[in-house]
């Protein structure tokens, strides 16, 4: 059985990471009410995967027999200064995302709670690659800054997430 600290803290992030879908949604409208619908996709691609992420602590909450406690979901920003303050923020986002697993990963193993210790080692992992992908968007745009057509070619690469 999972313990209260634990079951606590994994609420926490699962409504946490409901707020990230929201947050990558709003970012995906913004991205459309500029015409840029390649970032609008690729943020919306991140928003369902955020969402992914809140169910998979879902259930492993229920699995462990642990109470669910849904939380109210912040508004998120819904204005930024261009293109290159949203994957900014979203490289932040991602940055505090990985501190949040960390120190999950460091309550469950004070607690010695193996099972959530190697169910959370799946967020650690995850975590880096998403930091990696945001942050590789970040400094592409960051070249471009001086060449406002390179903006819409990062966005053409954008729109080809998830696509085989």
């Amino acid at each position: 059985m999972i313990g209260k600290k634990v079951t606590k803290a994994l609420n926490l992030q699962m409504n946490r990471e409901f707020y990230n879908a929201r947050l990558y949604l709003s970012m995906a409208a913004y991205f459309r009410a500029i015409n840029l619908e390649g970032a609008a996709s690729w943020m919306e691609k991140q928003s369902q995967e955020e969402t992914g992420h809140a169910m998979r602590l879902y259930k492993h909450l229920q699995e462990r027999g642990a109470r669910i406690l849904l939380a109210a979901v912040d508004a998120p920003p819904t204005e930024w200064e261009g293109p290159l303050a949203v994957f900014e923020a979203a490289y932040k986002h991602e940055c505090n995302v990985s501190r949040e697993f960390d120190e999950h990963l460091e309550l469950a193993r004070a607690e010695k709670d193996n099972a959530t210790i190697s169910f959370l080692q799946w967020f650690v992992n995850e975590q880096v690659e998403e930091e990696a992908s945001v942050d590789a968007v970040v400094q592409k745009l960051k070249v471009a800054r001086d060449a406002p057509g390179a903006i819409f070619m990062i966005d053409r690469m954008l729109a080809q997430r998830g696509q085989s």
